[in-house]
């Protein structure tokens, strides 16, 4: 099945309100095609649920979230990702905040369809007092060890991108990590990959070793092709992070780097990142 859609029509998918899934970590491999593509249709109250990175930063800027489910939020060589740091300052956003490996508990949880499940992270910690909804359970076991019961992070859509993939959604990264991209993908209701080059199956098949195919065609409803569509963030070995535009991000007016790059089509912002 031929499962390639435009940027728009993912966009035309995701509703104000709704939570949305990102994959990648930080500031490397974001779908930041689509992230761009929210920002223009300006959606409103989202939900964002990703180890965070610029995706967060534009989103937050733009005025489309209400509230960002993470372990953190950071460029990688910046620490603290601008927009969301001021954001939060201000109290214009919300934040559910947990260890990381809470959140991948949340997701593997919600993709195998369970309401939550134990792990010993946050015990101990602030995460329990910032997040009072949390609840312990203890293992029916002889140990009747106390463990965290990490709740299912369900998402309405999910947005990765990856390097390679087939029209079907069969998808490859080739870099050195995976990061969580497959489970943001079972975790989730409506799942779109981008993806810097479409090839045919059998061509994917013989771009790498079979551990690198991350996702198959019954975890993704669509397929876009965004080559560079990962800018700023690395897409590896495709290409690295952009350092010197990622600084331009971090400490530019956000109305005029609004201006200077958003204001356009994914086409534009590629022509001016160029230029």
């Amino acid at each position: 099945m031929d499962k390639r859609v435009t940027i728009a029509e993912v966009v035309g998918e995701i509703r104000d309100g709704m939570t949305v899934g990102i994959g990648g970590w930080g500031s490397r491999r974001k779908p930041m095609a689509l992230v761009r593509a929210l920002v223009r249709a300006g959606k409103k109250d989202l939900t964002l649920v990703t180890y965070g990175g610029p995706d967060v930063g534009l989103l937050v800027a733009a005025g489309c979230v209400k509230r960002v489910v993470t372990g953190f939020v950071s460029l990688d060589s910046i620490p603290l990702e601008p927009h969301f740091r001021r954001a939060r300052s201000a109290g214009t956003i919300e934040l559910t905040e947990y260890d990381e490996g809470m959140l991948y508990w949340g997701l593997l949880a919600a993709a195998n369809r369970l309401p939550f499940l134990p792990i010993r992270a946050g015990l101990g910690s602030d995460v329990m007092r910032v997040n009072p909804g949390l609840r312990t359970v203890h293992s029916p076991y002889a140990d009747a060890t106390e463990l965290v019961a990490m709740p299912a992070v369900g998402l309405d859509v999910s947005l990765v991108h990856l390097n390679r993939a087939d029209a079907g959604g069969n998808g490859r990264y080739l870099g050195p990590d995976p990061y969580f991209d497959d489970l943001f993908c079972l975790a989730a209701k409506r799942r779109f990959v981008s993806c810097e080059r479409v090839l045919s199956t059998g061509d994917l098949i013989e771009t790498g070793p079979p551990q690198t195919l991350l996702t198959n065609r019954s975890m993704v409803d669509g397929v876009v092709e965004t080559p560079h569509g990962a800018h700023f963030t690395s897409c590896v070995p495709d290409y690295g992070r952009d350092e010197a535009f990622q600084r331009e991000y971090a400490t530019t007016d956000w109305d005029a780097f609004r201006a200077r790059y958003l204001d356009g089509d994914e086409d534009d912002y590629q022509k001016a990142v160029a230029g």
